[in-house]
Formats: structure tokens, C-alpha cells, sequence
């Protein structure tokens, strides 16, 4: 078996994974990388989520690496594409012109962009990649992490080691196969004390899952797919988690405070990209959904550069409650049905969905295989909302950060703060039990570095949703921004622990030590706290 070594191994290329390593790269650290797609950068590009942000991402809450990020991508679109004169000299140019974030862009362009900051370090030989490559065994020596078994897409087995392993899988996968202590699903409200939480834990019970798709619409032409098998199913499944509205239908019933809504679709609507709203506070009740996650707004090209505008279904319609995705013993049905709920959906919008007009689907409706890097354009993996959780140091609570149990005072300041975050909704979809979702307001909020930190193993670290949260709390820690933040968090903390030759708990518990590694994050330019007058 080939076995190789690095300061820091890295299971999972997402982004906390793509995070971690530049920190760790930028210390001067060696770092083994996996990934078990073809592309790097997981929920921005092999899972097709255009980025969750809050409404102040363009000048504070994030930190300074995860500004230049974004401010690469835009120089991307600047530099190569065909841009009009209004969008290329827009500060803030939105190529997908989409409500869901000021930035919504091709998953390509952030990939190339995720190439082009590790490319250095990769040819200099301290970052090695390994695509499609999976885990498939942890070795242990008592509360330390000793080895990591690997295998690639041609079945070849490589050993690596690293003094510090970092899970930046999207499901947390080297928990399992280590074991180390985690939680899945939602906790009972004995567990853990927060007033939202039901009387009653259930593991699988999980947020729900979408297979992304893109799709563009070519007026007069018929691209209709072959009626999927299941279709009449999912066409008239009405899941108890929606109240009685059908899975394949426009409308939304109110739940847990929320207001009932009746989603529009005006495809190709003739819409001023300049004019978008992306302050999810004024979606009211009949949101958009062709420029809700658009990734190409053709009025922001030069005319005739785009046929039709491109648009990623992340929509309510695809979320799949039907069982979790992992934890069980049919976890293979319930893959094969997450997406097959997405190809029924596809067939209903271009056959069955009412149209504005009276008449019912859009034939022009076509899929995009050119933009998903698959051949039936349909994203690699579906988009996991929810990971095995670390049972870590400190878990942060609803009560935290929930806008209605903070009496004003903001979010909870955590003296070991190494990072922040936020976004508009504490925000839990559907579950595979029969919860409807939902969930508070969040305050801007902190990252615990108690939340990071295994009880028990010692040098394997959490990059990505599998962090110290709960079923409520992750509803708001989940998003994209955060986990950038989380990667950079723990990639530094490894090169520090291994620069002073420390263990992580040993920063948390020693107050000079902490301080000294706040300072480090804070001189790369993470942002540990927010302006203290900030509210939601």
C-alpha cells in the first residue's frame, strides 16, 4: 500500500476543506487533500448551492480570505466574459443577477478560482490532491487519529498520515469510521435545553436533502425528458411535513411562524438585474423562483452572448423528506429517490406546472450538463443540509443566538470566539420525521472554538457542518460563509499547534495561549467579532 505524509491531512475538498488548507498552506504547512468528486469546493460547485449570505457580507461578517474569494470570482467574469459596460463596472456585480445571494455565479467559475489560490502551493509540492478518492478506514492509537486509508476511483489504497486530521467530508464521514463521539438528527429538549427543540430525540431525523439541477429554457423548442418511472407518485405525494400541499406544487403552507406562500415562476421574465432585492426579509408571500438561484442573467452579457438565463433548482419542490441519507440501512433507496424526485419535478415543469398564462409547462425547458460537470446536468451529489456531529467541548445552543431569548443583549460572546457568522433564518427545512422546518431569528453570531474540539480524540478536527451544533443551531452554522470560516479556524489552529507543539484543548484552556491564537487569526484577517451594536 502507497503511504504518504503531510503536516496536515484533509479529508474532503469542500469549502472549509478548501479553507483549512490555504490557512495551513499560508503558515507554511504540508497538507494532503482528498476529495471525493472530481471538483473541489462541494456545496459551491459539485453540489450546485449558489452562496447563502447575509445582507452585510459585502463589508463585514466574514473574514478578510473569504472577501478576496469572492472578489476573485468577479475579476473571473471581468477578465473572460462578455460582460455589459453597467455589469462590469458594478462594484458589486451579481453575474446571476439572483435574489438568493449578492453573489451568485457559475460553480465552474468558483472552482477555477479555488484552483487558482492552491495552485502555488501544489506546484511548489507542499499541497497534494487527491480527486475522487474516498475513505475508507481510520486508524487509531487510543485518543489519537494514527492513519487514514484511502482509496481511489481505479480502487488503488493509499495510507496517509498527518500529526493533525481535519473531517471536511460533507457527512462527517470519519467520525463513523473512527469512532468518534457523534450526534445525528435532532436532540430532545432534555439534551440540551432549548426551548425549540421537541420533547423527544430522533437520529434520523434529519434536515431534508436537494439534487440540485440547471436548467435554461429555449422558447419554442421541446426538451421534455422521458417520464420518469416514479413520476406519478411524486406528482401527487402529499408528504405530512407539508400540510397537505403537494410535493410538486407551487404552494407553501405557513409553519412554525412563517407565512404561507405561493412560489411564481416567470421563466426568462425580461426582469433589470439591477433591480433584484437579495434581503431575504422582503421575499414576502410569492417569491420568484426563476431568479431566485439564477446563476446567468442574460442582461448581464452583451446581447446574443446567452440564449436563455441558467438557473440551479434548489427549490421547495426538490427538497426530499422521504429518509435520510445516511445512518440507515436503505440509505441507497433514499439516494436513488432524492434524485429521483428532482427528474420528476424537472418532467413536471416542462409537462404539468400552471403557468402564468393559464396554460400549463414550459417543453423549452432544458437541462445544462455544460454548467453541473455531469453528463445528465444534475449536480454530482445531492446538497446536504445536515452532517454527523462532533459531541464537542462546548455545543452551541438555539438559546446562543435566537433573537427571542437573547433580550436585546445580542448573541452570546464566547471568550474563545475564532470566527463569525450569520444569515437571515436559524433555517431548517423539512425533515425526514415530520417536522415542517423552520426556525428563529438569529443575532450575528461567533464561532466557539469549544465547538471545533472532539470530547476525547486529540488531533482530528471537524471542517465543515460536523462541528459542535444541534439539529437547531446548524440550521443558521451550516451555510456557506460560516464553513469557509470554520476551515480557516481549524487549519490554523493546526499549523499553531504544531508551530508551538500544543494540542488544540491546551489553546482553549490556557487563556495566554488563546489569546495568542486569537491574535494569529486575527493578523490573517479572520474576524472574531461583530460590531457590537450589530442586531439582526
Amino acid at each position: 500500500m502507497n503511504e504518504q505524509q503531510a503536516d496536515l491531512l484533509i479529508i474532503g475538498g469542500g469549502v472549509g476543506g478548501v479553507s483549512a488548507a490555504l490557512a495551513a498552506l499560508r503558515r507554511g504547512r504540508s497538507v494532503i487533500m482528498t476529495e471525493r468528486t472530481p471538483w473541489l469546493g462541494g456545496q459551491l460547485t459539485a453540489q450546485l448551492v449558489p452562496s447563502d449570505e447575509h445582507r452585510r457580507i459585502e463589508t463585514t461578517g466574514r473574514n478578510r480570505s473569504y472577501a478576496r474569494f469572492r472578489e476573485l470570482v468577479r475579476e473571473r467574469y471581468r477578465t473572460y466574459y462578455p460582460l455589459t459596460a453597467a455589469a462590469r463596472a458594478d462594484r458589486r456585480l451579481n453575474p446571476g443577477a439572483a435574489w438568493v445571494s449578492p453573489l451568485s455565479v457559475e460553480p465552474k467559475v468558483v472552482l477555477a478560482v479555488i484552483h487558482d489560490l492552491l495552485r502555488p502551493y501544489e506546484a511548489s509540492g507542499r499541497l497534494t490532491l487527491m480527486l475522487e478518492t474516498v475513505p475508507v478506514a481510520v486508524h487509531a492509537d487510543g485518543d489519537l487519529i494514527s492513519a487514514v486509508t484511502v482509496r481511489d476511483r481505479e480502487g488503488n489504497a493509499r495510507e496517509l498520515t498527518a500529526p493533525f486530521v481535519l473531517d471536511a467530508t460533507e457527512l462527517g464521514d470519519l467520525l463513523e469510521l473512527g469512532g468518534v463521539e457523534f450526534v445525528t438528527g435532532r436532540e430532545g429538549r432534555g439534551e440540551t435545553g432549548e426551548p425549540g427543540a421537541p420533547e423527544t430525540g430522533d437520529p434520523l431525523d434529519m434536515q431534508s436533502v436537494t439534487w440540485c439541477f440547471a436548467i435554461e429554457h429555449l422558447a419554442g423548442e421541446d426538451h421534455v425528458i422521458d417520464r420518469p418511472d416514479d413520476y406519478e407518485f411524486f406528482r401527487d405525494w402529499r408528504p405530512p411535513q407539508l400540510a397537505g400541499e403537494k410535493m410538486l406544487g407551487f404552494r407553501r403552507a405557513a409553519h412554525d411562524g412563517s407565512i404561507a406562500r405561493e412560489y411564481t415562476l416567470n421563466v426568462n421574465a425580461d426582469d433589470d438585474p439591477f433591480a433584484i432585492d437579495v434581503d431575504h426579509r422582503n421575499m414576502g408571500e410569492a417569491p420568484e423562483l426563476w431568479n431566485y438561484r439564477r446563476v446567468a442573467a442574460r442582461r448581464q452579457f452583451e446581447d446574443g452572448a446567452y440564449a436563455s438565463d441558467i438557473v440551479i433548482v434548489n427549490w421547495p419542490m426538490n427538497d426530499y423528506v422521504g429518509g435520510p441519507l445516511f445512518g440507515t440501512d436503505d440509505v441507497a433507496v433514499h439516494w436513488d429517490r432524492s434524485k429521483s424526485l428532482s427528474r420528476s419535478l424537472l418532467y413536471w415543469l416542462q409537462t404539468e406546472a400552471p403557468r402564468p398564462d393559464g396554460g400549463t409547462g414550459w417543453p423549452g425547458l432544458r437541462l445544462a450538463p455544460r454548467v453541473t460537470g455531469t453528463p445528465d446536468g444534475f449536480a454530482m451529489l445531492p446538497y446536504f443540509r445536515e452532517s454527523r456531529r462532533i459531541r464537542a467541548q462546548r455545543t452551541i445552543l438555539e438559546q446562543d443566538f435566537d433573537r427571542r431569548f437573547r433580550d436585546g443583549r445580542g448573541a452570546e460572546r464566547y471568550p474563545d470566539t475564532v470566527g463569525v457568522g450569520h444569515y437571515y433564518w436559524i433555517d431548517r427545512h423539512a425533515t425526514t420525521g415530520s417536522s415542517a422546518g423552520g426556525g428563529g431569528l438569529p443575532e450575528p453570531f461567533e464561532i466557539p472554538l469549544g465547538a471545533l474540539l472532539p470530547q476525547r480524540v486529540r488531533n482530528l478536527l471537524p471542517a465543515a457542518k460536523n462541528i459542535g451544533t444541534t439539529h437547531i443551531s446548524n440550521g443558521s452554522y451550516r451555510l456557506q460563509p460560516v464553513e469557509w470560516s470554520i476551515g480557516e479556524a481549524v487549519g490554523a489552529l493546526a499549523a499553531y499547534c504544531l508551530d508551538r507543539k500544543v494540542e488544540p484543548s491546551t489553546v482553549r484552556s490556557d487563556p495566554r495561549r488563546l489569546g495568542d491564537f486569537q491574535n494569529d487569526l486575527e493578523r490573517g484577517g479572520a474576524q472574531l467579532r461583530w460590531d457590537p451594536e450589530l442586531r439582526w
